[in-house]
């Protein structure tokens, strides 16, 4: 899982073999992000945050949407069924398919290591706001053809 901004990633996790993602699980990643935010945004945040996040169960289970809104998180709507509007799907994942391409990895830690050095190899100076202004790019194209998917 990856969390993000416009100037970097905030914080990934890699889920281990035989791990669920569940409504507890996400929120305690979702406690782990505001503790970050605090630290790496101390001044920028100062109306709560804006939360995209797709329709996955664990993200909108009760347990998850209370800590939300503990955390004052603001969630924006994700359309169902939309890959096409999530920035990991058009833009973070599409980059790293092709790094990961190939390879035959042994363990996790290979993995990991390859997935973290391909991240760190992002220009932060445009990847990740490059990947937002796209996300208004696609909910424009979805918004033009009334919710049809957009690849």
């Amino acid at each position: 899982m990856i969390f993000l901004d416009q100037d970097s990633i905030l914080l990934t996790d890699y889920l281990l073999k035989g791990q669920t993602i569940n409504a507890e699980y996400y929120s305690s990643l979702l406690v782990q992000l505001k503790d970050i935010l605090k630290e790496k945004c101390y001044g920028k945040v100062t109306k709560g945050v804006l939360f995209l996040h797709d329709n996955a169960p664990a993200h909108w289970a009760l347990a998850t949407q209370k800590k939300l809104a503990y955390l004052d998180f603001q969630c924006v709507d994700h359309p169902p069924y939309s890959p096409d509007l999530a920035p990991s799907y058009y833009h973070l994942f599409a980059g790293l398919r092709k790094q990961l391409k190939g390879p035959h990895f042994s363990s996790n830690a290979e993995v990991i290591a390859a997935v973290e050095t391909w991240l760190d190899r992002q220009p932060s100076e445009y990847f990740f706001l490059s990947g937002l202004q796209k996300l208004e790019q696609q909910a424009k194209k979805c918004i033009e053809l009334r919710g049809e998917y957009v690849e």
